[in-house]
């Protein structure tokens, strides 16, 4: 049995992140996905959704096995907890594959990790551009 996991913030759920897991689901025969917490969101800004109710969209889609908060204080303590032979991280997500690698290999984990390289190029396929959509629209309103 091929355990993949696929590891993410999830903030505005979009088409973008339903491609990325559909893909990272592909590659296994179980697909766990890690929801960042919030306290552990610093490459980029902190997110809209709270963490639980991010969890809880996440593990909603039917291409998700299981979703699981990561951990606040090793963000690896899951990944070691889960034991996966394949991670996954999106075309644009900021981790360093060699480093991660290596840091994973400290550990005693060998899993294969995997750039998901596809992405959807529709405009509102990211939770940033949709955040400005929606305050470009209500801009002077009051909502």
């Amino acid at each position: 049995m091929t355990l993949v996991v696929a590891t993410g913030t999830f903030d505005l759920l979009h088409p973008g992140h339903v491609l990325y897991l559909e893909h990272s689901r592909a590659l296994g025969d179980e697909l766990v996905v890690i929801v960042a917490r919030d306290v552990n969101v610093r490459h980029k800004p902190k997110p809209i959704l709270p963490e639980e109710q991010r969890l809880r969209m996440v593990e909603s889609l039917k291409v998700v096995d299981r979703a699981v908060l990561g951990e606040e204080l090793d963000i690896f303590r899951t990944i070691e907890q889960l034991k996966p032979n394949v991670i996954t991280l999106g075309y644009d997500q900021h981790f360093d594959q060699d480093v991660l690698q290596a840091e994973l290999f400290r550990r005693g984990l060998h899993p294969r990790i995997m750039r998901i390289e596809e992405h959807e190029p529709c405009l509102l396929c990211s939770s940033s551009r949709i955040v400005t959509k929606i305050l470009e629209r209500f801009r002077g309103r009051r909502i």
